[in-house]
């Protein structure tokens, strides 16, 4: 991969905080899709709004960064536009689980073939620091001063249920794990989704005691469990840690896909 492939250099340096993982995730899917030989003038990149969704901005191809929560709206409509493209979504937990959260279900149960990178970093990093769908029990945002007090999506297990063909989590940590998920994802028809845990120092970091940058990623590196490994716990009835990031392929499928005859 070159830089001048499929970087627009002319909008660095970037907007993000230091520390925050999106640069790191962006890396991995423009390795991915180079991995692949995706042809950049074939290849649309969709954004909402949001630190997460500001990724678009950076890529050498056509891109739309649209409104808030609607990012797999317009994808669809670039994809039914014109089928031949490979369309690819940048969004963020907040984006798409919140505002965004009825497009998120619509999509997967669609099945439309669209490749989306979900940077979860669990809070609304851009616009305030508040609460998002994702937030943890007990963690804290402008908006639960106090704590958390309702139970977090599991946007992965919520993907499945919807009917997606691929869907995998991984976090910022684990970048070869990551780019092979991302090849995944683009090779399996459907909607392919790949949620990936971020860290946010600035707005969740600091709230939450982990203030110095590689606090998150050591959470990333210690409580990160292979599914295959926590699917073995639950089936012989022992106990799984409250706290683990479960992450791997949750499933690959052949389901039928909107727009491709059967």
């Amino acid at each position: 991969m070159t830089f001048e492939t499929w970087l627009r250099a002319d909008r660095l340096p970037h907007i993000w905080c230091s520390g925050c993982s999106n640069g790191t995730i962006l890396n991995c899917t423009l390795t991915a899709v180079d991995d692949l030989g995706l042809d950049p003038d074939r290849t649309v990149f969709v954004g909402g709004i949001g630190c997460s969704s500001r990724s678009v901005g950076y890529v050498a191809t056509d891109s739309l960064h649209t409104t808030h929560g609607r990012a797999l709206a317009f994808a669809t409509g670039v994809k039914l536009a014109d089928p031949t493209l490979n369309v690819l979504v940048f969004t963020g937990d907040g984006d798409l689980a919140a505002i965004g959260g009825n497009h998120f279900i619509h999509s997967c149960r669609r099945n439309i073939d669209l490749t989306v990178v979900c940077m979860n970093n669990l809070i609304y990093g851009m616009t305030g620091g508040q609460g998002s769908p994702t937030t943890p029990p007990g963690a804290l945002s402008t908006t639960t001063p106090y704590g958390a007090s309702e139970p977090a999506f599991d946007l992965a297990q919520l993907a499945v249920a919807a009917g997606a063909n691929y869907v995998a989590r991984w976090t910022s940590y684990h970048v070869r794990e990551l780019e092979r998920a991302i090849r995944a994802g683009i090779e399996t028809p459907g909607l392919s989704f790949i949620e990936v845990r971020a860290s946010c120092p600035t707005n969740y970091g600091r709230r939450n005691r982990l203030r110095d940058v590689t606090d998150q990623i050591e959470i990333f590196r210690t409580r990160s469990m292979l599914k295959a490994k926590y699917d073995r716990l639950v089936a012989a009835g022992s106990p799984v840690p409250p706290d683990a990031i479960v992450v791997g392929e949750f499933v690959r499928r052949a389901n039928p896909v909107m727009g491709v005859p059967p």
